[in-house]
């Protein structure tokens, strides 16, 4: 198996922005590409869409996309940066407007804001904060104004978007909001500014969905679909709770509901994240009456349920499914063209056909796989 670096033969072309994100594909980004040019498509789902990175670049490189996310504050990314239609210079005025905002008390000071006592984010209470309160006002104030501004669906997820990226450049986190640092970051101290986001327009009408995957898949048809799934975890001693995308940035959320929801425990997450409550089917842990695990069926549903030709199947060595319930799941469903694997510990890459010898690989921890199949 031949090991090359991990970009010496791929030229990353396409820019996109995003933020702090534990399932972000930023460097997967020039092999999705890679293998999206080696079928003949045109039509792209990206069903499990994050950040968008993944949609942008598809987008940029000439793809119709349609991009799909259960969290509202994809959907958010999404309409910014895939449903614009202006130039990023119209937007200035607006960033300008939303920057000279006073700042004011409110729910985001209330729960999220602490004073600098010193570098340290432990506050009276006891507990850490992600944001100093300077900005946290500054987020009250503005969040108010982009509701009094009755903007239409883009403008306001383009002004919701630039808060976002704005609060990522500023907060106290390991990058998600189940835990925060107990010393300020160095970051934490600087103004919050938003900036206009790096939008961008195709002739291409694009669309953007915040759905069930599995809800979608019969209503849309496309050449290929990119599903990059929850993983959950091969540890059964993990918490769910540990691996659930709606409890690490459940403060996006309300960024852009504004909803003022009842929150709890000492993140103050969103009640509507609880163990009990959120999660996604791909992050199960359990098993059905089969003994198979859910998170397997689910997986195994997709590739079956899917209207498209060819698939790009993202999968990691520390995910639920084995990789013999993951290759039976393959070959039930379609034929396997090409595997690419990343070992991000070594940060080398290896570009195979389709053999057995990755099912040795994908027990091996820091592994990351692209699957390439035609249905």
């Amino acid at each position: 198996m031949q090991q090359l670096a991990l970009f010496d033969d791929i030229v990353l072309d396409v820019t996109t922005e995003g933020i702090k994100y534990a399932g972000s594909k930023l460097k997967m980004i020039p092999h999705i590409l890679r293998l999206a040019k080696q079928v003949n498509a045109r039509t792209v789902l990206d069903a499990f869409s994050g950040t968008t990175r993944v949609s942008q670049a598809l987008a940029k490189s000439g793809y119709q996309v349609m991009c799909n996310d259960i969290a509202v504050w994809s959907e958010v990314f999404g309409t910014c940066y895939l449903l614009n239609q202006k130039k990023s210079e119209e937007y200035e005025a607006l960033i300008h407007h939303l920057n000279s905002v006073r700042p004011v008390d409110g729910w985001f000071t209330q729960f999220y804001g602490g004073r600098p006592n010193g570098g340290c984010a432990i506050q009276q209470d006891g507990i850490k904060k992600p944001w100093q309160i300077h900005n946290t006002r500054k987020l009250d104030g503005i969040r108010q104004e982009i509701e009094y501004l009755g903007l239409d669906a883009v403008d306001r997820a383009v002004a919701l978007t630039s808060l976002i990226l704005a609060l990522d450049q500023v907060d106290s986190t390991l990058g998600h909001f189940v835990s925060y640092l107990k010393d300020w970051s160095p970051r934490s101290y600087d103004p919050l500014v938003l900036k206009v986001p790096a939008v961008f327009t195709t002739p291409y009408a694009h669309q953007v969905f915040r759905e069930d995957v599995f809800d979608l898949l019969p209503h849309v048809s496309v050449d290929l679909a990119y599903f990059d799934p929850p993983y959950g975890s091969n540890n059964d001693k993990m918490p769910p709770s540990r691996v659930r995308y709606a409890s690490y940035y459940h403060v996006w959320a309300t960024v852009c509901l504004f909803d003022k929801p009842d929150v709890f425990g000492k993140a103050k997450r969103r009640k509507d994240t609880s163990d009990t409550v959120a999660g996604s089917v791909f992050e199960e842990f359990r098993k059905d009456e089969q003994g198979k695990y859910i998170a397997v069926s689910a997986i195994e549903r997709l590739i079956r349920d899917v209207k498209a030709r060819w698939i790009i199947l993202s999968y990691s060595s520390g995910g639920r499914a084995t990789a013999e319930e993951l290759n039976h799941a393959i070959e039930q469903n379609g034929e396997l063209l090409q595997v690419l694997e990343i070992d991000y510990k070594s940060n080398v890459m290896a570009g195979m056909k389709w053999t057995n010898e990755w099912l040795r690989d994908v027990e091996a921890p820091n592994r990351e796989f692209l699957f390439l199949i035609e249905k």
